[in-house]
């Protein structure tokens, strides 16, 4: 259907005049419509989950269970096969399952590939000499990257999710990966006019060029990012970008003494545990709080870091994902007569399985379920893969999650009551009165 008044619904067959329209939602079914934006929400997951499947079998993973759930879901969502509200629950979950499954597949391929992350204080909008800037997700492109401008004079920067890059020792081996430039990724167009270096981005969270720019002749592209008249890098071959990077003006303007903290890597935060359950046992770790997320442009995501700069010292923060970006320049220092960091960023949004591992070990060693357990979880929402992530979760069982900084546009009354329901889910609304709900007394 269009916004144009028509006689079918493509949900049901019935004729407008038969009443099939509700609530001017055109297009969608009134008897059906909250199957349909069940039907939506499995999609959206699954165009997070296939971008964590891409990254995985990029370095050889086997996939071939997630592209099952892939396509069985798909099928689910034809027209006319499934009106059934607790059969598209069930298939909810089992995306979520293969969520679960995909984000481990891709954190062991990580570490296979790159080492485990250890804890780095990366350099943050500093800069000098010619230089290329990484905006993405996609850590085998940076090392093919860092491998094809080792010893050209050319200095490797990260943005936004690249972040945890530096993490990696096998990534962090090469001098010329030298700091982070720049916040989330909404952050583009202001940052990349200001960045005189190449630029490349490698995965989705590009935004579209405005009519009046100067550096579309220096941004470039890679697999399926595009944009209209930018160039693509094909078949991993750099010397385009790298003979750009090398024509243009030696880096100014980023003399920042900055610094900023990730490669808290869930296996590297686990070798702590006997420290984490001491403290835990002690009272010294109070609660964890696990406020992570994608980040979207305005005033609303002010929300995590005003939650995450009034938690008190007992308090350990988990973070992943971009939204760290509002809050990770504050230096939280450790928690109280221990060496354990109050700031913990387990990377990217797909190491967001992290916080899942960590609660699982201290569940078992505590032997509390993981509901019962100090963990507040706050999540900040914008796209795709933010759907496969909360899927996830609730396919665990993880309740009394807070969601913001406003409700997905695909939840209706019928949906959010179930997920209140069922899950005991939130969404946020003034961050000193939801902290006040999640605080442990």
């Amino acid at each position: 259907m269009t916004n144009d008044k028509q006689t079918f619904c493509y949900q049901c067959e019935m004729s407008v005049v038969d009443g099939c329209l509700k609530n001017d939602e055109v297009g969608v079914c009134g008897k059906n419509a909250t199957l349909t934006r069940l039907q939506d929400l499995m999609v959206f997951g699954l165009k997070g989950l296939a971008s964590y499947r891409e990254h995985a079998k990029e370095l050889g993973a086997d996939t071939s269970e997630i592209d099952d759930v892939t396509s069985e879901t798909l099928y689910f969502t034809m027209t006319n096969v499934n009106f059934n509200f607790d059969e598209h629950i069930a298939q909810l979950m089992k995306i979520g399952q293969a969520g679960v499954k995909v984000m481990d597949m891709l954190s062991d391929a990580h570490t296979a590939a790159f080492g485990i992350p250890t804890p780095v204080q990366v350099s943050q909008n500093k800069a000098e000499g010619k230089g290329i800037l990484v905006s993405g997700h996609n850590l085998d492109m940076l090392d093919k990257l860092l491998a094809a401008t080792a010893d050209k004079g050319i200095n490797i920067y990260t943005h936004s999710e690249m972040l945890p890059a530096h993490g990696y020792p096998d990534l962090r081996k090469y001098a010329h990966l030298k700091g982070n430039i720049g916040g989330a990724w909404h952050d583009q167009h202001k940052l990349f006019e200001k960045w005189p270096g190449a630029i490349i981005v490698n995965t989705n969270c590009i935004k579209p060029l405005k009519e009046k720019h100067t550096y579309g002749d220096r941004l470039f592209t890679y697999k399926m990012v595009g944009a209209e008249n930018l160039s693509k890098i094909e078949n991993d071959d750099f010397t385009v970008i790298i003979e750009k990077a090398l024509s243009l003006p030696d880096i100014t303007g980023f003399d920042s003494e900055q610094t900023l903290m990730t490669g808290h890597h869930y296996k590297t935060i686990l070798s702590l545990a006997p420290q984490i359950l001491e403290a835990i046992q002690d009272q010294k770790i109070k609660q964890f709080f696990v406020i992570a997320g994608c980040d979207a442009p305005g005033k609303p995501g002010n929300y995590y870091r005003e939650m995450a700069e009034n938690l008190s010292p007992e308090h350990v923060i988990i973070t992943s994902s971009c939204g760290k970006f509002r809050f990770n320049d504050i230096d939280f220092g450790n928690v109280p007569g221990t060496d354990i960091p109050r700031y913990l960023d387990l990377g990217q949004c797909n190491d967001s399985n992290g916080a899942i591992h960590i609660a699982m070990a201290v569940s078992e060693a505590l032997n509390t379920p993981v509901n019962d357990l100090p963990i507040a979880i706050v999540l900040s929402w914008m796209e795709q893969k933010a759907v496969i992530i909360l899927l996830a979760l609730f396919s665990l069982g993880i309740k009394d999650i807070y969601i913001g900084p406003k409700p997905p546009q695909f939840f209706n009354e019928d949906i959010l009551n179930f997920l209140v329901e069922t899950f005991n889910l939130h969404l946020t609304g003034d961050a000193q009165e939801d902290l006040q709900k999640l605080l442990i007394q």
